[in-house]
């Protein structure tokens, strides 16, 4: 099946912090590391042909280390992809495995090369690889699968505990020395069909919203801009305690085109 991949995404800083510390990474778009949110949805529509991949990054750390974390990891990312994207094609979960590795190691260098000890970002990615489409997460960010009213959370949360005292720390992260642990990426492997649609958020929309409150929303079957805009202003509506990202991803098959003999003989008979 050949098909098209239709997104859309925004970022916003919230009601609340000063300051914006999600980034992302769509199909060679990201955020400037000091900015306030993305001002805009935007919207875009691509081939499965060219092996999109899309991802979502919440930035921790003081002193400004959260937007320094996540625009390394995106940085890294467009990087890896530029010079990986063939595997794509027969080693994909090697590709997002090693993905993931490499931007570990981005933010693990800056870290130490400049001294800070608490410095990091959570990861959610969607890798489309021909037929297949591979999902992965580390840390608390979340992916979200919709498709004729069935709705599926993709992802582990990786945290300790179950917060009930305040937010639950992290057990991944993109930021964690190898000699200290490995990361273990979750990781997701399902056929992409048409209609399937796949959302990830930072937890600024997670915390916010339920996913009771999420599947209202992504059921509505909306083009994905408004479905974006939908789940952002419920987010912002109930407090917008935090930054929020999220990509709505929606696979929509492509339809083979009319031969050239045929579409003729339609001409010549008008």
């Amino acid at each position: 099946m050949n098909y098209d991949i239709e997104y859309a995404y925004a970022c916003h800083r919230g009601k609340v912090r000063s300051n914006n510390e999600d980034n992302f990474w769509c199909c060679g778009h990201m955020l400037p590391e000091i900015n306030d949110g993305s001002g805009e949805i935007s919207e875009e529509r691509c081939s499965s042909r060219t092996f999109p991949v899309l991802a979502l990054f919440d930035g921790m750390g003081g002193e400004s280390c959260g937007e320094v974390a996540a625009k390394l990891a995106a940085e890294r990312l467009g990087s890896y992809y530029q010079r990986n994207r063939a595997k794509l094609k027969h080693r994909a979960e090697e590709f997002v495995q090693e993905a993931c590795r490499e931007m570990n190691r981005a933010v693990c260098s800056y870290a130490a090369k400049n001294r800070i000890s608490t410095m990091g970002t959570t990861l959610a990615m969607a890798v489309f690889a021909g037929q297949k489409l591979y999902m992965c997460n580390v840390g608390d960010s979340r992916i979200y699968q919709e498709r004729n009213g069935a709705f599926f959370r993709m992802s582990t949360d990786h945290v300790q505990g179950n917060g009930l005292f305040g937010k639950a720390p992290l057990t991944q992260y993109l930021g964690i020395p190898e000699d200290h642990m490995v990361i273990q990426p979750s990781v997701a492997e399902i056929d992409c069909q048409p209609d399937t649609r796949i959302m990830l958020c930072s937890d600024g929309i997670s915390d916010m919203l339920t996913e009771v409150e999420i599947q209202a929303i992504l059921n509505r079957k909306k083009n994905a801009s408004d479905t974006v805009h939908d789940l952002m202003k419920l987010a912002l509506e109930k407090g917008g305690r935090d930054n929020a990202t999220v990509i709505l991803c929606q696979v929509h098959e492509r339809k083979a085109k009319e031969p050239i003999r045929e579409r003729l003989k339609k001409v010549l008979r008008l």
